[in-house]
């Protein structure tokens, strides 16, 4: 069994910053790649950013330059800092990671989602 917790969302301004956070934890022998996705109403669920386990990160083109994706491996945690943040950026913000369980299964995780409304 792994869990992911997500945190950090809220309400913000436009050209405001928050900083999400997603920590897995359980039955984890490895993560590969982490990463966040977003979905807005009535849109699909995007991919906002990823990273690998040895640091290889990927952007949307609507973040690249606003947001960044770092993680602890030792904690198992992902951060995501928004700056600059937007009204489109408005959504719920779900962390994904590709864990490796004790039982040597690589399956997809997903956490419950957050939300992050930008509007002033």
């Amino acid at each position: 069994q792994v869990q992911l917790v997500e945190s950090g969302g809220g309400l913000v301004q436009p050209g405001g910053s928050l900083r999400l956070s997603c920590k897995a934890s359980g039955s984890i022998f490895s993560i590969n790649t982490m990463g966040w996705y977003r979905q807005a109403p009535g849109k699909q669920r995007e991919l906002v950013a990823a990273i690998t386990s040895g640091g290889y990160t990927n952007y949307a083109d609507s973040v690249k330059g606003r947001f960044t994706l770092s993680r602890d491996n030792a904690k198992n945690t992902v951060y995501l800092q928004m700056d600059s943040l937007k009204p489109e950026d408005t959504a719920v913000y779900y962390c994904k990671a590709d864990v490796v369980t004790t039982s040597s299964v690589q399956f997809p995780y997903w956490g419950q989602g957050t939300q992050v409304t930008v509007s002033s």
